[in-house]
């Protein structure tokens, strides 16, 4: 069995991207894998209850002009079409994601993680949905199968916060500074949506090894190159 974790936030456009060219080479892999999705917050000091369009928090936040940031949503906008993805920037909103990513280690705690990833990063990029507010969170949780009224109850009591701050505070014992980041039975490591080949690369190398402390991919590179988000700035 190969164990992948995968650090990333739900609000992290290349974090998408890299889930799903994952999922192309765990698609034409033959073996035995389990992936569980780690918390990182891109900017966790987002003010709760901010949902500004996201590129008015974008332009305000690094000096941009309105040009310029339609530009880089542009840009990656392309890139997330050619890997099937739907990104609607126009109906974007900025989210602190602390409470999603308590409501995923809920989910997983109930064997629905997996599926309430995908549900959250396609309401974000996709429906333009508020993923800090709990009543729209909750509400995801039950289309994915979750008892929303319990996911509810979870996201009021704080549940699952120590989970989140674990998740982070082992990234950065890796040494994790930007997302996605992807470990392989927690001995190789792939930084940034890589191509296709690096995923597979990867999984054929962790056929072979066993469980210790990762260490970086060769195929690893940088923010720009491999589309990479970092606490302080999103290279899309």
């Amino acid at each position: 069995m190969i164990q992948i974790e995968v650090w990333s936030d739900i609000v992290c456009p290349w974090c998408y991207i890299g889930k799903r060219r994952l999922e192309r080479a765990l698609a034409a892999f033959d073996g035995d894998v389990s992936v569980e999705w780690r918390s990182f917050q891109l900017d966790p000091s987002t003010p709760i209850g901010d949902s500004r369009p996201v590129a008015e928090s974008l332009a305000a936040r690094k000096g941009l002009s309105p040009t310029q940031v339609r530009g880089m949503f542009a840009h990656v906008t392309g890139i997330a079409a050619e890997e099937g993805l739907a990104y609607d920037f126009d109906r974007a909103r900025t989210a602190n994601t602390l409470d999603a990513h308590r409501l995923l280690h809920f989910a997983k705690a109930n064997g629905r993680q997996g599926e309430l990833k995908e549900r959250l990063m396609h309401a974000y990029f996709t429906e333009g949905a508020d993923v800090a507010d709990h009543a729209v969170l909750s509400s995801l949780a039950g289309e994915v199968g979750l008892d929303a009224v319990a996911a509810k109850q979870a996201l009021a009591d704080g549940a699952y916060a120590e989970d989140v701050e674990a998740d982070i505070a082992q990234a950065r014992a890796y040494g994790i500074s930007g997302v996605p980041f992807f470990v392989f039975n927690q001995r190789i490591g792939v930084s940034g949506a890589q191509p296709l080949e690096v995923f597979e690369q990867a999984l054929r190398q962790s056929s072979l090894t066993v469980l210790r402390s990762p260490s970086s991919s060769s195929g690893s590179s940088s923010a720009s190159a491999a589309g990479e988000c970092t606490d302080d700035s999103c290279a899309i």
